[in-house]
């Protein structure tokens, strides 16, 4: 039921987490580059998938891509916030700006981890990364009554270089060097490893001065931030119903596998600590998640 792998990613990550917070002066180095690191992770994924591939899945299922990046973008985000405003208050804003942002650069590998439909998830990667300049902001203000700007080119910019840049490195290097890319492909995991290791770094590394004076905070939003990653696996899979198992699991990708470090960006430059606190959490059920989605994909496919 359980891949090997799954336990080693979530070892590698949760080690990369402590050591962040353990020892933030030795990873301060890695601070400034989890975009890079987000780059190289998609490159590596865009070489096992033919560009074709996404062309045609985007050609053949307009209505149903549209539909779910309504309810993506705006339904679902909208439905969380409200029941956190019912249930926790004071992490519906949380609830509300992790839900509401793009669908991660890195889900294709988890596609791939899982087995999931790849080419659905880099349309909503790309598509939704389009969207959230337009969408997020005014969710935030008609629901919070607050201002928050998504600058539309610094958007554009970022996703150029996160998503289009990779993309035409893999296709110029599948066509320019085929068995280099046939070598990299027998090592996409360990590197991925070692790549989401050192955004783990980056990212607690910069955090942990917060962490450690704020414990009783960090538990509890700890546990919103996994009431989150639960709340988009369900919703991937109650919305994706009657689709085939490998686009079902897409969808749950495509909602649980969000942008949450543009969220922590966005959400320390407009709001208190406390959002990009959840938002630096997120990553413990960014990857712990995949052993249930695991487990459920097994049972499914009986």
């Amino acid at each position: 039921m359980f891949s090997p792998r799954d336990f080693l990613l979530l070892a590698v990550s949760f080690v990369s987490l402590l050591a962040g917070v353990l020892a933030p002066q030795a990873c301060a180095p890695f601070q400034p580059y989890p975009v890079v690191f987000m780059m190289l992770l998609l490159f590596l994924s865009f070489l096992s998938i033919r560009l074709a591939r996404i062309w045609e899945t985007a050609r053949q299922s307009p209505l149903r891509i549209a539909w779910f990046l309504l309810f993506r973008m705006i339904l679902f985000p909208v439905a969380v916030a409200l029941l956190f405003r019912l249930v926790w208050p004071a992490y519906s804003l949380s609830a509300l700006l992790l839900t509401g942002i793009s669908t991660g650069a890195v889900a294709p590998f988890f596609a791939n981890l899982l087995q999931a439909n790849t080419a659905l998830v880099l349309v909503i990667v790309v598509a939704s990364s389009l969207l959230v300049p337009f969408t997020l902001p005014p969710l935030v203000a008609v629901l919070f009554g607050q201002s928050m700007e998504i600058p539309l080119l610094q958007m554009m910019r970022l996703l150029v270089m996160v998503v289009f840049i990779p993309l035409a490195a893999a296709e110029i290097l599948k066509r320019a060097a085929p068995r280099v890319v046939e070598g990299i492909r027998h090592k996409q995991f360990a590197l991925s490893l070692i790549l989401f290791a050192m955004t783990n770094l980056g990212i607690f590394s910069k955090y942990a001065d917060f962490f450690s004076r704020n414990v009783a905070l960090l538990v509890t939003s700890l546990s919103a931030a996994f009431l989150v990653g639960a709340s988009c696996i369900a919703a991937g899979w109650l919305v994706a119903w009657r689709w085939r198992l490998e686009d079902r699991l897409a969808a749950v990708i495509n909602l649980w596998i969000m942008n949450y470090i543009l969220v922590i960006v966005f959400s320390a430059q407009f709001f208190s600590p406390l959002e990009p606190t959840v938002a630096a959490l997120y990553t413990l059920p960014f990857y712990a998640l995949v052993i249930p989605v695991r487990a459920w994909r097994s049972w499914s496919a009986k």
